[in-house]
């Protein structure tokens, strides 16, 4: 089996889909993603085709290596991103070709399904306590809510009370036998996430999500080492180089690998092991498309420390089986490869040119926010 073409699809609201052809008629399916910058991956991925184009798409460690140290210039989010769809795609269509989930090929079940967390969101706050009730409601034993807004290095007592009084009243809506994690986006600075952390301790939250930017382990390390909360990072990591400090200075106990990011789903197999030496948990970040859930439930169904999933969708509009959540956990795929088909008719309507930017956030002096 030889591979015959890379085809690369943009998908609202800002996502990209591959598909891999080969002379047997098996076409793998990945999500080669950097968000917001799309179109540069979708090049980088065509890149890479020059060199794959021709060959067994079974070989699939080999070529992992061959496209990340085949290069000078290694890592970095686009071609990680590039590689981890195309990673993707290659188990799809390996498990195809054996008629075998790709957990199946990866060590074989070590759940019997996957426990799921919702988002809280709204426009107005009764919205946003409702929501979290509501998915509640609906069986979830795990949701997440972020932060609102720009935070100043050092902000103000009122901000502090806010995002903690946020919280509380998120608890109160909730209750305790659902889990609440937080993340702070990377947008807070080491001495305000100190702070906050030790303010929304009595409120038990799950886990605090990227306390402060990745460039700086040992600033991760200080907050982690000021608070009871686990601390969770990972989503702008790439390859396990990425995570070894990480993981090696306990900077963070949850890892939350995109699958889409850090090298696909070996790769991220790979990193959760790592983690498992220090008693770490994997919770992969997926708030990208139904390609990217599809494998990160093939790694999640495989690892021991898996702790929870992120999604933003299911696959409606865009699988023609999407996934099901029933009373807040997904059973595992019994299907094939990555266990999906696309609906290739409701797909048509989702098509666009790749156009989505990150959002710009602005402190209240006009100078740039982390967002």
């Amino acid at each position: 089996m030889k591979i015959t073409k890379l085809e690369t699809i943009f998908v609202k609201p800002r996502w990209l889909f591959l598909k891999v052809h080969t002379d047997e008629g098996i076409i793998g399916l990945g999500e080669p993603i950097v968000e917001g910058r799309v179109q540069t991956v979708a090049t980088a991925v065509h890149e890479i085709g020059r060199y794959l184009i021709g060959e067994d798409p079974l070989r699939i460690e080999h070529h992992w290596q061959a496209i990340y140290r085949g290069q000078f210039y290694r890592g970095g989010p686009v071609l990680c991103s590039a590689l981890s769809g195309i990673e993707q795609a290659l188990w799809d269509i390996t498990g195809k070709w054996l008629g075998q989930p790709v957990y199946k090929l990866l060590g074989g079940a070590t759940r019997d399904r996957i426990r799921m967390y919702g988002w809280v969101g709204g426009e107005t706050y009764g919205d946003y306590i409702n929501s979290a009730k509501v998915s509640a409601e609906a069986g979830f034993t795990a949701l997440k809510v972020g932060l609102f807004g720009a935070m100043e290095i050092v902000d103000t007592q009122e901000v502090l009370e806010d995002c903690v009084r946020r919280f509380a009243d998120l608890r109160a809506a909730v209750g305790s036998k659902v889990d609440i994690g937080i993340d702070f986006h990377g947008r807070v600075s080491p001495a305000m996430a100190v702070r906050l952390a030790k303010a929304l301790e009595p409120y038990y939250p799950m886990f605090i999500e990227e306390p402060v930017l990745p460039e700086n382990v040992d600033a991760m390390v200080t907050v982690a080492r000021s608070t009871t909360i686990p601390i969770a990072t990972g989503e702008r990591l790439f390859a396990k180089w990425g995570f070894r400090e990480v993981i090696e200075k306990q900077a963070a106990v949850i890892l939350q690998p995109d699958i889409s990011h850090a090298g696909g789903i070996l790769e991220c197999k790979k990193i959760a092991a790592m983690a498992e030496t220090y008693f770490s948990a994997i919770a992969p970040h997926c708030p990208l498309g139904p390609i990217t859930l599809a494998a990160c439930i093939q790694l999640d169904a495989c690892i021991p420390n898996f702790l929870v999933q992120e999604h933003v969708t299911t696959g409606v509009g865009y699988l023609k089986e999407p996934f099901q959540i029933v009373n807040g956990y997904i059973e595992l795929p019994t299907k094939p490869g990555l266990g999906i088909e696309l609906d290739e008719e409701a797909l048509a309507e989702q098509i666009n040119d790749g156009t989505w930017d990150t959002p710009q956030f602005r402190h209240k002096d006009g100078s740039v926010a982390d967002w």
